[in-house]
């Protein structure tokens, strides 16, 4: 705008001051080098070309062009870029990149405990409402809406809190500062991107307070810990006792079964080799009832050729002792043939 207005100045004033430019004839009479077309042509030029510069218009990068005509707001915006506008129009840029703001602020807790946060915010514009932004705060959004917002916010949500739940549940506290941010800028078309609570500070008396219960929390632990210990330590011991008494219990009982069972065994050992025996003793019984001259061969079979010391006859009263005999040849006894020889 400035450079169509300053076009038309020139080419206006461009005729008259080429008009004073002006030589001697040859009667010593001074008039213009150039005519009057002349004089108004180089007018014409310079509005056209100062006008040609003043329909060009950039947005830079990160950045979104506001149109306004003599102060009203148009509705479309201008992307990054060159773009040709009418002279009178004019173009203010807003910024639509990811900005950060950080601020400091003095809050107080539910139990009136003061406090210092450092609250950093980063946002953005909405680019397609970047006029209406313009048109309802202004290009100084940050302090006209944002600081007030972010103030409030902060203040807000750390009051429900008392001194000692902000520093447990921080990552909650921050979480809900971010929300109530959120939704208090969405009307005016400014987005949250993220948010840090970078620092909380307390009163030097609190933080010497805290430290004091910290300290007797830990010792408190450690004594719970060490009583837990030995009373785990304890039961276990008695656990071992219990485990070892039922062990050596069912060892008892096991080896109980087990001799019983073995004497069940030996009980059917001897009770098979008795039945064996006289199974055998029956057998010779019958084979020698039906066999009589196997008596005979099975005394001659046991015998270990040794002669007996006294010998008796059978159906006579005959007694003969072998012990005193000096004679050379052993003697001889005739036994009835169906009767074996007994010795004693």
């Amino acid at each position: 705008m400035a450079i169509f207005i300053i076009g038309i100045i020139l080419g206006l004033i461009a005729p008259f001051a080429l008009g004073f430019i002006a030589e001697s004839d040859e009667k010593g009479r001074r008039r213009s080098r150039m005519s009057v077309g002349g004089r108004i042509l180089i007018g014409i030029i310079i509005i056209a070309i100062c006008t040609a510069l003043g329909c060009i218009n950039t947005v830079d990068t990160g950045n979104t062009g506001v149109v306004t005509v003599f102060g009203r707001v148009e509705d479309y915006t201008l992307d990054a870029g060159v773009h040709f506008l009418a002279p009178w129009k004019k173009v203010i840029q807003m910024d639509n990149r990811t900005q950060i703001f950080s601020t400091e602020l003095s809050c107080a807790s539910s139990d009136i405990q003061e406090i210092t946060v450092t609250y950093s915010v980063n946002y953005q514009i909405s680019k397609n409402d970047a006029q209406t932004i313009y048109k309802t705060i202004g290009v100084n959004y940050l302090d006209t809406v944002m600081a007030p917002k972010i103030q409030e916010a902060v203040k807000g949500v750390i009051a429900k809190y008392n001194a000692e739940k902000i520093v447990e549940q921080r990552g909650t506290l921050s979480a809900q500062i971010e929300e109530v941010l959120r939704q208090s800028l969405a009307p005016y078309n400014i987005e949250v991107v993220s948010t840090s609570l970078a620092n909380i500070n307390f009163t030097a008396a609190f933080t010497q307070a805290v430290e004091a219960k910290q300290v007797a929390e830990q010792n408190k632990l450690k004594t719970q810990i060490e009583q837990d210990q030995s009373i785990i330590e304890a039961n276990a011991a008695a656990e071992r006792q219990v485990i070892k008494a039922q062990a050596d219990a069912d060892a008892a009982i096991l080896a109980a079964e087990a001799d019983k069972k073995v004497q069940q065994i030996n009980a059917d050992a001897a009770e098979y080799a008795g039945q064996k025996e006289a199974a055998i003793l029956s057998n010779i019984g019958e084979q020698m009832t039906k066999y009589p001259g196997l008596e005979r061969y099975y005394y001659y079979q046991s015998w270990n050729g040794i002669l007996p010391e006294t010998l008796l006859g059978s159906g006579t009263d005959i007694i003969m002792d072998m012990r005193g005999s000096s004679q050379s040849t052993a003697p001889t006894v005739t036994a009835q043939p169906s009767q074996a020889p007994a010795a004693e």
